[in-house]
């Protein structure tokens, strides 16, 4: 290999990783945008699962008032001890 040659696969392997460099960043680039000013298009709605995970909002337990009782008092037939 003479130097024409090496000088001429350095210049190739530099301008081809450029190459994939501006190819990448384009991508992202178009992805972000995509992202954000994409809406979701829905035909349907079929969702054969139920989600996996309870929402925040919904109660995990049904709340049943507690029965107040009132203070019992001893008998007078039981000693304090």
């Amino acid at each position: 290999m003479d130097m024409d040659q090496a000088a001429v696969f350095l210049a190739g392997s530099i301008l081809t990783v450029l190459g994939f460099i501006i190819v990448v960043a384009g991508v992202v680039i178009i992805n972000n945008l995509l992202h954000r000013f994409w809406k979701p298009v829905t035909l349907w709605r079929f969702d054969p699962y139920p989600p996996r995970f309870m929402d925040i909002h919904e109660p995990t337990m049904e709340t049943k008032p507690v029965a107040e009782t009132a203070p019992t008092t001893q008998d007078k037939s039981e000693k304090k001890i």
